[in-house]
Parts: structure tokens; sequence; C-alpha cells
């Protein structure tokens, strides 16, 4: 399979799985399991398609025999190998797959490919990959924005010097993006890790951005993400503003 073949698959408008165009490893009923030693074998077979089939397999189980292969087929010529190994290293996590991860975000070329790597790197629980997220939040395409939005938070949430680091770039998404789908993930973000703050000048900056949203934004949804974000953190003057909406009837 040569790469041109899935150009289309790399467009700003594209926001599903990279997953969601092929498929089923297999039925859910009809068929045993997979052989997980035939599996890893099939990781190195000469066909991509037989090496894409066992790196989904790897999307689903996890087995640490198959890590040091998936972090080979980050590099293999088949972005849909790339996208599959980029998820299974999302389930099968490992700290010698984050440098491997993080430079395929760099590097690829192709928008599903870079959002599994995203999710992979949001599952990693790795500080190294909080920089990169950021990255892709404030300059890849909007469906690799999604899931940096919400992967940012993961691993920002682990440490309070990242989560410092982490809001602006997410206030920024939530005023700014033009995707809704991508304003609502930084919302939701912002108020994961405000239940990991003080009460300080970041939280309340953080807290005034849900709040302009639950007032501004055009969306809905967006809008209802803000809401749920400040009825989950708590904070007084969300839910006084929330109470003054719903009594005029504006949410």
């Amino acid at each position: 399979m040569q790469d041109d073949e899935l150009i289309l698959l790399d467009t700003d408008e594209e926001l599903s799985s990279p997953l969601d165009r092929l498929e089923p490893v297999e039925s859910e009923s009809a068929i045993p399991p997979p052989d997980i030693e035939q599996m890893l074998v099939l990781l190195s077979d000469p066909e991509a398609s037989q090496r894409m089939l066992a790196a989904r397999v790897f999307c689903e189980l996890e087995e640490s025999r198959s890590i040091p292969l998936l972090i080979q087929l980050l590099k293999d010529e088949c972005p849909l190998v790339r996208v599959s190994a980029s998820y299974a290293l999302g389930r099968n996590t490992s700290s010698e797959a984050v440098e491997p991860l993080i430079e395929l975000l760099k590097y690829d070329w192709n928008g599903y490919v870079r959002k599994g790597v995203v999710w992979a790197l949001g599952n990693s629980g790795d500080r190294r990959a909080l920089q990169p997220l950021i990255n892709a939040l404030k300059t890849d395409i909007s469906a690799v924005r999604l899931w940096a939005a919400s992967s940012v938070a993961q691993i920002a949430k682990l440490n309070y010097e990242d989560v410092i680091i982490a809001i602006p770039p997410l206030i920024e998404g939530l005023r700014r993006d033009p995707i809704a789908a991508v304003r609502s993930n930084c919302a939701w973000s912002i108020g994961q890790l405000c239940r990991e703050l003080p009460s300080n000048v970041v939280y309340a900056t953080a807290i005034d951005s849900l709040i302009e949203s639950l007032v501004e934004d055009e969306d809905l949804g967006v809008k209802d993400d803000a809401r749920v974000a400040i009825l989950k953190v708590g904070d007084p003057r969300g839910l006084q503003m929330i109470e003054e909406l719903e009594f005029e009837g504006l949410i």
C-alpha cells in the first residue's frame, strides 16, 4: 500500500477515529480469540495487511512482548500500519515507546497517524509527552487538536507544575479554536485540571474562561460542556452564574 492512497484521510474536517474506516478484526461471537503467538509473528510479516491485522489485535490486548515490535512498526511505510501500531502502544504502554511516538508526531504527514499518536501519548503517563501534546493542540489539524486537548489533561494532571503549564493553551483553545468539538474538549480538560489546583490566579483565570464560554460561545454543546465542567469543579462563582443563567432561561 502506498502512502498516497490515504491522502484523503488527512483532512482538517475529519474528527473520527483513525480506525473507524477499517473493518473489525473479527466478529465478536463467531471467531475464537486470536492466537497471540501467531499475532506476534505477524507483526513482522512481509505483507502490510498482515502487519496491520496483528497490530490491531494489540489495540485490544495487552502483551508486553509486542511492544518492541510495535515500536518498529511506527516506521512502517504503510500509514494504516503506523496508525494501528500507535493505537496498540496506547494500550500496551511503555516508557521506551514515548520518544519514538513523539518523533512520529513531529514528522508523520498523515493526520490519522498523528491522531493515534496523540491518543497513545495521552495514555503514556509520561511527562515527556506534555509539550508535544501542547504543540499539537496549538498547531495541528482539527482531528489531532480534538484529542490533544484531552490528552494534555491526562498528562498534566500528574504534576502540579505541568497543570500550570497546560492551562493557558487550553484556555486559548477554548476561546479561539474554530472547531466546536475542540473547544468542548478544552472545556472538559480545564475542568479536570481545575480540580487539581488550589484557589490561585491560574485557577481563577481558568474558571473565568469556562464562565466566558458558558455565556458567550455560540455552540450549545460547548456551553453545556463548560457548564458540566463548572459543576464538577464546584466553583462558587461559576455555580452562581449557572444559577443566574438558568433563572433567565438562557441555558
